[in-house]
């Protein structure tokens, strides 16, 4: 069931979306050659220690996961793009590393991920992470009230063809709200025109993710890591955003 949220909702929302996007900013400054998964974890448990926070990953247990998971942000690395379990990794130059964070503050959530290049870029890299960057902002412009879901996900796929990229559709956006996961489902390959009307007081997180050259995956036996099935490089773009009566307003910045 779809739920619309209240003009004040939305702005008890917004509080959290500003924590999610001052940590992933301050993970990006710390995302450095030599940097450890586990100190980008312990940096997070920290701020959200700090704020009285409520992490929405410690203790998940979805279907599709090895539950319960006990870490507090999503660290994938190269191949690995989304819930990406936080180990013992130095970072190197060249690593392209995703972090997906998503948190609860009196009750109300906001869900950003964000793709840095550690180091020294490599040309192609820096074109997958900005085709997902580019394709994230396509989907925010398309989530006009009247639109339809179908609109944001054509939007994110147009993207991926004009770049020559494959597009998985097992994992994409979703509504939240009180909890991470609701109503409705938002995926990265659509048809405009098709879908649930986007309607003012929709809240929704956004997240294009591609892999360079294949769209099946494969999951780590640690259970939660999702890999592209062929190796190549990933990279991963979200944020939490409101239909009002004007436009879509991001609410994961800061």
């Amino acid at each position: 069931m779809v739920e619309l949220k209240t003009p004040e909702e939305i702005e008890r929302m917004r509080v959290t979306g500003v924590f999610v996007a001052q940590a992933l900013a301050e993970l990006r400054e710390k995302a450095t050659v030599g940097m450890n998964l586990l100190e980008l974890e312990k940096i997070v448990r920290e701020r959200i220690r700090e704020r009285g926070a409520q992490s929405c990953y410690w203790d998940y247990a979805p279907s599709f996961g090895r539950g319960p998971f006990r870490n507090t942000v999503c660290l994938s690395v190269n191949d690995a793009v989304l819930h990406g379990l936080p180990f013992d990794y130095a970072l190197r130059d060249g690593d392209v590393l995703t972090m997906d964070l998503a948190v609860g503050i009196d009750g109300w959530v906001a869900d950003a991920a964000t793709t840095v290049i550690v180091g020294t870029p490599v040309p192609e890299d820096q074109r997958l992470v900005g085709a997902t960057e580019e394709a994230l902002a396509a989907a925010i412009e398309a989530a006009q009230p009247g639109n339809r879901i179908g609109d944001i996900s054509a939007a994110i796929s147009a993207v991926a063809r004009s770049h020559g990229y494959p597009v998985n559709t097992e994992f994409g956006g979703h509504g939240l709200g009180r909890t991470m996961h609701e109503d409705p489902h938002i995926a990265n390959h659509g048809r405009a025109g098709r879908g649930f009307r986007l309607k003012p007081g929709l809240t929704i997180a956004i997240e294009p993710w591609f892999a360079k050259t294949t769209d099946r995956i494969v999951t780590d036996p640690d259970g939660w890591t999702i890999r592209s099935a062929d190796g190549s490089r990933t990279a991963h773009s979200e944020h939490t955003i409101a239909i009002t009566p004007d436009g879509p307003r991001v609410l994961t910045t800061a």
